[in-house]
């Protein structure tokens, strides 16, 4: 797959995706919001002041593409820690976790919602089949940044792909392999986050 986002004048970014290109997005971009989920709600009839004020959850998700984008905020993985210390740690990332999960559920919702929106509003490209162009915001582009940081996390996850190892053997792979389609998508969508950065950094 091609294509690169281009900094706009005056700000934002732009990026001609051609129907396959849209449709691949689209669809890895329900597939995320789906996986999000609406996290813990208040049932209907609740009083909406008080969900303002409700709790979410204190584990980490069980999914471990959920549990990658939502990790605990005081236990890394590489650190050593004593009994006391992990437990402490335990602790607090539970307490963490319940007064922002919800909240932080709901933007990497609305971040894979709105690249759906802004794809479904995208017009067709010219006739011959050429590209059709999105052009984000500033303030739509840092949205369209966290949904590819997120899927990116997510299909990482699925390839067992670590922070340690970047993945790339997995280019390797041949066509016949099941992986090999989320594998081209995790590098393409890699190349778009990388381009999309690029915009939005002051010249």
């Amino acid at each position: 797959m091609s294509g690169r986002f281009e900094p706009l004048p005056g700000g934002g970014a732009a990026i001609a995706l051609d129907e396959v290109e849209v449709s691949i997005l689209r669809s890895l971009a329900m597939q995320l919001a789906e996986l999000i989920g609406p996290g813990d709600q208040p049932a209907a009839g609740d009083d909406p002041l008080a969900a303002l004020f409700a709790d979410g959850p204190s584990k980490p998700p069980e999914d471990p593409a959920l549990a990658r984008l939502f990790p605990d905020a005081y236990s890394p993985p590489d650190q050593e820690l004593g009994a006391r210390e992990e437990k402490e740690a335990r602790e607090a990332s539970a307490e963490f976790r319940r007064f922002t999960e919800n909240d932080l559920r709901a933007r990497k919702r609305d971040d894979a919602l709105t690249v759906v929106r802004d794809l479904d509003a995208l017009g067709p490209g010219s006739s011959g089949g050429a590209p059709a162009v999105l052009e984000l915001a500033p303030e739509r582009s840092r949205c369209w940044l966290g949904a590819l940081n997120d899927l990116r996390l997510a299909i990482g996850t699925r390839l067992e792909v670590t922070d340690e190892d970047d993945g790339g053997e997995l280019l390797g792979l041949p066509d016949s392999d099941p992986r090999k389609p989320m594998v081209m998508a995790y590098f393409w969508l890699g190349g778009l986050q990388e381009t999309l950065i690029e915009t939005l950094m002051p010249e």
